[in-house]
């Protein structure tokens, strides 16, 4: 075993003392307002991501809520006046909302929506005609079928969702008035859903209608091979880096954390400036392509590792438990969701890493220092002056020396494990470290 340095430039964005992104998966309105009162604005959250808020078909699946009907902001998780207020209540906790904005499509059928607006496949009076739709003509059913084809991913159907034409001033007009409308409630930021199937530049020309500034995080699913990638969608804002969650998930189950010493941008990743980066999703988590809270300590383990590791803006999942890939959020039996209560129906998982919010406040803009691996599943590093980690992934509890830069103390765990511990004059601490648990200590 031996002691080493690795100097790695830390990347993270939006700007600001506080950037860590909790995606709030199906919480109604009023559970966010109490989540960032009690848990989110003392942990040192700094965006809410909440769940599309524009009305949407019926339905008890939790893809309903990814069809829009209209733009009205009445849907299962509240009305419009609970969102309003959910916003305020956030802000006033000092933390951000970034709503989840489907803007590319609408909906496979037909039929009335959650608020009472009637709409068929390619019809939704007072909002959108056929003639505002891409009619791809291609594979019968206008789906896609090819994800090696631009035109195809961009101008087909995804799923036998209307594909909105993007590409035309009425579509990125009316879509801008939905965005301005969340704007004009306090809204700080959208994550743009299925951006993949939208050419950069219309999402751009969309951006450039707002009436404020707005952060922007881009959902562009990485598939290898394929033309259209999230490096072109940077000049637009944030984009997420699906690499990212499917590599953390390999190397814990199937490789070292030793390789993680150059992770990121060192493994070809998009600019840690512009990425937001994350261990699950919500659909991540249903397809299985990365770690999620079934996986227990392993799950606990990665949450760590990115709040702490210096590359792209973290985004924290917290839902609910499922069986049924399909399965919508608890719902009452007019079918609004329930409030979030925090059991065995909702995972909360972002509490179990809240800890790990402060370490990555703390250290932000600090490089990687003392790096130490023992070569395999075990390992330690320092973020300058400001905090150091260690993981260990193994079936057995290690105990050792490490050499931090930290000023001598006594530092408390933050990671979930528990302790403290007394760094010296020399800036060496003792720690046993249990199997497949961390310990992370910071100023």
């Amino acid at each position: 075993m031996t002691l080493s340095v690795l100097s790695v430039p830390a990347q993270a964005a939006p700007a600001g003392p506080r950037d860590v992104i909790v995606q709030l998966f199906e919480w109604n309105w009023k559970s966010v307002a109490r989540e960032c009162t009690s848990t989110l604005g003392p942990k040192g959250f700094g965006y809410a991501q909440v769940s599309p808020p524009q009305e949407h078909v019926t339905g008890p699946a939790w893809w309903t809520q990814y069809q829009p009907v209209s733009y009205r902001l009445e849907s299962r998780l509240g009305t419009r006046a609970e969102f309003a207020s959910m916003v305020s209540t956030c802000h006033s906790a000092g933390v951000k909302v970034l709503v989840d904005a489907v803007i590319n499509h609408t909906t496979g059928g037909a039929g009335t929506g959650w608020a009472g607006s009637a709409y068929t496949h390619y019809d939704h009076p007072g909002t959108y005609a056929s003639w505002d739709f891409h009619h791809c003509g291609r594979n019968g059913t206008d789906d896609i079928a090819n994800y090696h084809d631009r035109w195809e991913v961009q101008n087909c159907e995804l799923v036998n969702l209307a594909d909105l034409a993007t590409d035309t001033t009425y579509v990125r007009d009316r879509i801008a008035a939905y965005l301005n409308d969340l704007l004009s409630l306090g809204v700080d930021g959208f994550r743009v859903d299925a951006a993949k199937h939208m050419p950069a530049a219309d999402i751009d020309a969309i951006k450039s209608r707002l009436s404020r500034p707005a952060y922007l995080v881009q959902e562009v699913i990485f598939g290898a091979g394929e033309p259209i990638g999230p490096a072109e969608y940077t000049g637009v804002g944030d984009v997420h880096e699906f690499r990212y969650g499917y590599d953390l998930k390999r190397v814990l189950y199937n490789e070292k954390l030793a390789y993680l010493r150059n992770f990121g941008e060192g493994w070809g990743y998009i600019g840690g400036s512009s990425a937001v980066v994350f261990v699950d999703n919500h659909d991540t988590q249903r397809n299985a392509s990365t770690l999620s809270y079934k996986d227990g300590a392993r799950y606990q383990l990665a949450n760590t590792f990115m709040l702490a590791w210096p590359y792209g803006t973290p985004a924290v999942m917290s839902g609910y438990s499922f069986g049924d890939n399909d399965a919508g959020p608890p719902q009452d039996a007019s079918g609004r969701v329930q409030d979030a209560s925090c059991g065995a129906a909702w995972v909360c998982e972002h509490r179990s890493a809240a800890g790990m919010v402060g370490f990555h406040n703390a250290v932000r803009g600090t490089a990687v220092v003392n790096w130490w691996d023992d070569g395999g599943d075990v390992i330690a590093f320092g973020r300058g002056s400001s905090g150091f980690v260690v993981l260990n992934d193994t079936d057995g509890a290690i105990d050792r020396w490490f050499q931090t830069s930290l000023p001598a103390g006594m530092y408390c765990d933050v990671s979930g494990t528990g302790g403290c511990y007394s760094v010296n004059s020399a800036g060496w601490f003792r720690a046993v470290v249990p199997a497949h648990a961390s310990v992370a200590i910071h100023r």
